[in-house]
This record gives C-alpha cells, structure tokens and sequence, in this order.
C-alpha cells in the first residue's frame, strides 16, 4: 500500500484535530483554518503557548476528550498520534463512521498538494536545517511552504502558505496514528530530502539501532530516482543506507572526501564565520549566530539544497546573516545580574553533549551552568543511563531534575537522575541532584553569578523555570 496516495475526500467543510495542542498539531489546525476550513479541536491538557495561538486564530478547543466533540459530524477527523483507539472521540468516530486521517496525511492533502517536497530528515537537526532552508527559500523569493516543528523566529509561526512551487517539511520517524504504526516520513514523496544522521532514539518505539535503520531504509527507498538525497557524509549509518540507491545522493561534511564540505571556522560572539568548499574548491564565506560545529553541518545542508535549487551564494549569504533562528533552540530567554539564561530542546545525548560544547565558547567572561531535565520517553528510560555522564564535560556546573513523569516508564526501566549525577561526580563534576524545579530555582539564585551563562535543556516547558528564574534574579 502506498502511503502517499490521497484517500481523503474532496468535499470538506468541517475538520475535527484530536490532540490538538501538540506542535505539529497545532500548526495543522491554524493552517486549516488559514484556509478557510471549519476547525475544532480537543486535547487532554489545553495550556499555552499553543492554546493561545488556536483561539487567536478562532479555533474552538474542548479540554479533555469527550464523545460529544465529535457529535456534530465532522466531514473529516485529524487523530494526532498520541491517541488510542480507546479515546472516547475516536470511539465516536468510528461509531459515527466519520471521514478519518493521520497528521501527515492531512499535511499532504492540504499542504504539500501538487508542491515539491523538500524534506528534511535525521535524529537530529531536522527543525533547524528545516527552519534554514525554509528563510534562504524565502530571502530567494521563492515564497514557500512549510511545516517545521518548532517555531521560526522570522515568521512567528511554525507553517506558512506560500504559492511557490515548494514545500519544506520536517519528516518524522516517529511512529503515524494508531492505525498506522509507520514512520511519519513514509507518507511525503520527496523531489529533495536531507538526512542530517541515524543514532537510536524513541525507545518506546524502536527496539534497537537495527529498528531505526528499517525506518530510514524505507524512507530512502521512497526517494524516486529523479530525486535528490543529501546525505551527512560523516555518519557510518548514513553511509551504510545510502548505499547502491536509485535516486542521485550526495554527501556533505567534515571530511574533504565529501562533495560539500566544511573549511575555516571562526568564532566572533555572536557570530560564526564559517567556509565552505564544493569539490575541494572554496565555494563561499557565511556568518551565522547559530552556534556550534553540528549546527554548521545544519547550515552546510542548507547550503548544498539552495545551490541544488540554483539559488545565488550571495543570496544565501544573506539569508544566513539574517536569519533569527528558532524558539527553543538556543534561544536567549533574557539576562538579568550579568547572568544569560538560555532556553535548548537538547534531550538526546548527543544533543546534550553538541549543545553544552557548541554554547561554551559564547560565554567566555563566566561558567557554562547547564540544567537538564530528563522527560522525552527515551531519556526517562535506563538505555541512555551510562551515555549521559559522557554528555556533560564541557559544563561548569551541572544541575540535573528528577523526571517528572518519571511514574510513565516501567519501574525496571527507569532512568535514574541520582545516579547520574554520582557518576558525574565521579568525573569530578561539580553535578547536583534535584527533586523540582523550585529547588533547581533557589539553587541558581545564590550560586549563578555576573557573566555566567544558564543553559536549560529540555523537550518541555520546564515549569516555567526560565521566566521564574529571571524573575527570581
């Protein structure tokens, strides 16, 4: 069966999201109503940002799930996939036998419609190489679409309908709905598709490394053979899947053996100078204020898909210059007493590691305190327990959260936050253990000093823990 076939009917007035407050969600259900659809929603917990963004577009949200929210017969149900079948509306729907799809479903029917899929790819990385190729598109004149999960600090938004001819979408290899345990990615049909990495993550979905690289088997055998795959060069995994393919694949990365690869680096807070060479010849010089080398092989994709879609280096110079980045994504929250606190998604260990030793040299007057919270359903689990302590060395001082949904993880299975921070005290790392957020908060109070530089890492909100700690100071 082919994934990517529309099944969804023409003749829709009325959409129904379950699990609306989700990003990815979210996002759908604004962009529908963009397009002039009837949309409701519902979720279990309705809170903001995103709630505020839903009403603010007039989007009607029931907290909690209800049979009743679907009663009025939608012509067509969206189900976000953190949904049984036993949700109550999901009950309804099928008794109703209402019109049904998944999210990525939905984004190709009223998306990525007759648009050129630029799909984007990997463990990580995809939102910021997502959100890169989406502004140097626009900065090209190009006015095009997207779907990114996180929000870009260009636009305010995390979607945009634009009437170019393309489409950038951060294909997920998380799991679809509940009636289709497939990778979200298998659904979108790619003229170009970045894959920045494949390290084993989503514990709860994939048993081993093995698992994963079914996944992104499957998705680079999707590639047609007019397609293009720009692959990272520098990673085995990668390497070993894009071997023999049909469609036309090309390699960036460190490694000057690869067609696109990274010269000169130079740090001048707030700014990265980085060159970059095609075949071994210098291509040309950019600026970023991203921070760190793995968001320079972020920005060389970035680089490789605009010239593959012959847009001018001077253009994508621009483009990178300018270029705001995305909220949550080493996103400075404010400063108060000379301390910076900064706000990163980093969850994976290797995100946690790339992230503390991308921020290090941007805070040269102060210590790099990095605050952790465990809470995704991979870092609450002991499979990453004895990788952690590896992630951490960069960091000055180290504050790590009991996870707070921990009671979601089979007790045999769980992740422990105390035993991370003996091993990395073990290290010699000056590490602590917290039970909240309140004592993470009073902690950072008293030892945080002028010059310091606050780096909160979670895939959550945190409590609020980044507006109260300023707050606090």
């Amino acid at each position: 069966m082919d994934l990517r076939k529309n099944r969804i009917g023409s003749k829709i007035n009325s959409i129904h999201l379950i699990a609306i407050c989700g990003t990815g969600m979210g996002a759908l259900g604004g962009m529908l109503k963009d397009l002039g659809y009837q949309v409701t929603g519902s979720d279990q917990k309705v809170y903001p940002p995103m709630s505020d963004f839903l009403l603010n577009k007039g989007i009607e949200i029931a907290d909690g799930f209800n049979e009743k929210n679907v009663s009025y017969g939608p012509d067509l149900v969206v189900v976000g996939n953190t949904v049984s079948k036993e949700n109550p509306e999901v009950v309804g729907m099928l008794q109703m036998g209402l019109n049904f799809c998944s999210m990525p479903q939905a984004v190709n029917r009223f998306l990525a419609d007759n648009k050129k899929q630029l799909v984007i790819t990997g463990t990580h990385g995809k939102t910021t190489t997502s959100s890169i190729l989406a502004w140097i598109l626009n900065e090209a004149g190009f006015d095009p679409c997207f779907m990114i999960g996180g929000i870009l600090r260009n636009f305010g938004s995390n979607y945009r309908l634009g009437k170019g001819e393309y489409v950038v979408i951060e294909g997920d290899e998380y799991d679809t709905a509940y009636f289709d345990k497939g990778a979200k990615f298998l659904h979108y049909d790619p003229f170009m598709a970045i894959l920045t990495g494949v390290e084993f993550d989503h514990a709860d979905i994939f048993k081993d490394i093995d698992h994963v690289r079914q996944a992104f088997d499957a998705f680079i055998s999707g590639v047609s053979s007019q397609g293009t795959l720009l692959a990272f060069g520098d990673d085995k995994n990668v390497a070993d899947l894009t071997e023999g393919r049909q469609c036309r694949v090309i390699k960036y990365g460190r490694d000057a053996n690869t067609f696109w690869h990274l010269g000169a680096v130079s740090v001048d807070p707030p700014w990265t100078n980085f060159e970059v060479l095609k075949q071994g010849s210098v291509f040309g010089n950019f600026k970023t204020r991203l921070m760190g080398e793995h968001n320079l092989f972020n920005a060389l994709s970035g680089v490789a898909a605009a010239h593959d879609l012959m847009i001018p280096v001077e253009v994508i110079a621009g483009a990178f210059e300018t270029f705001k980045g995305i909220k949550k994504r080493q996103e400075v929250r404010g400063e108060k007493r000379g301390i910076t606190v900064m706000d990163d998604f980093a969850h994976h260990p290797t995100a946690v590691r790339e992230t503390i030793r991308a921020v290090k040299p941007f805070c040269p007057d102060g210590r790099l305190i990095a605050v952790f919270e465990p809470r995704t359903n991979s870092s609450m689990r002991k499979v990453f327990q004895d990788i952690y302590p590896l992630s951490f060395g960069n960091a000055d001082l180290i504050c790590i959260r009991h996870p707070s949904r921990i009671g979601k993880i089979p007790p045999a299975e769980r992740f422990s936050s105390q035993k991370l921070v003996a091993d990395l005290k073990q290290q010699g790392k000056d590490a602590h253990f917290f039970q909240d957020t309140e004592s993470i908060i009073d902690f950072l109070v008293t030892k945080a000093r002028a010059g310091d530089l606050v780096l909160i890492m979670s895939n959550g909100g945190f409590d609020n823990i980044h507006e109260r700690l300023l707050n606090s100071l």
